[in-house]
Parts: structure tokens; sequence; C-alpha cells
């Protein structure tokens, strides 16, 4: 996905990063799909390069996102494959509340599905 982010922002097609890139344009199509393989480090930082984009983000989705002015962040989420706007906001939620409030969040979300947490088996 942060591939295809790229790419847009930098106004290019797959075909024109294809060519950049020396490969096919099923290759870059490939990479931006959810089960694409990811091209080896070389390629990614070049194709990091070429869209103005930090390597670190590309590759992890942490960090700023553009390289040179590194003004420009993107939140952890973005650098998530995250689809569903409910997951999206749960996740959102979720990082916002104490380590308290996780775990009893947690506890009951295990009991709904049927998951069983003994004082035994602490989470901590």
């Amino acid at each position: 996905m942060r591939i295809r982010i790229a790419r847009q922002r930098a106004r290019m097609s797959q075909e024109a990063l294809a060519l950049n890139l020396g490969v096919t344009r099923s290759a870059v199509a490939n990479w931006e799909g959810t089960d694409g393989v990811l091209p080896a480090s070389a390629r990614l930082a070049r194709l990091a390069e070429i869209t103005d984009v930090s390597f670190e983000w590309l590759a992890t989705g942490r960090g700023p996102l553009r390289h040179a002015r590194g003004t420009d962040k993107v939140s952890d989420m973005e650098g998530e494959f995250i689809h569903d706007e409910v997951e999206r906001r749960l996740l959102q939620a979720f990082r916002e509340m104490t380590a308290d409030a996780r775990l009893q969040l947690l506890l009951i979300v295990e009991a709904g599905r049927g998951n069983r947490r003994t004082a035994d088996r602490p989470l901590r």
C-alpha cells in the first residue's frame, strides 16, 4: 500500500514507475497488491528516491513520509494495512487508552469470543 501511496503522490503511473526502475508494469502492480511480494532493498531504495519519500517510511511505515523535507509526517496507522474505517477508529481509540483500560477491553473481547484467560496466565 505504501508503494501505491508513494507512486500516486509522485503523480506517476505504474508504467512510468516501472520504466524508471527497469521492471515491468505487472511487477509494480504486484508490489502494490495486498498479497504481492516486496521489491529487493536496493530497488526499494531507488523507488523511494524516485518518488521523493523516505526509505524508512516506504519500508516500514514509520518515520517521516518525505526524506528531504522531513515535515510531512505519516501516522502509524497509515503505515499499517488497515482498509476498514471501523477498524481504523478502533485502533486509534485503543492506542489512546490507558494500559489498564486496554487490558479490560481485551478481556471483554476475549470473553465474547469464548477465549478464557485464567489468573495463572496474566497478560502482563
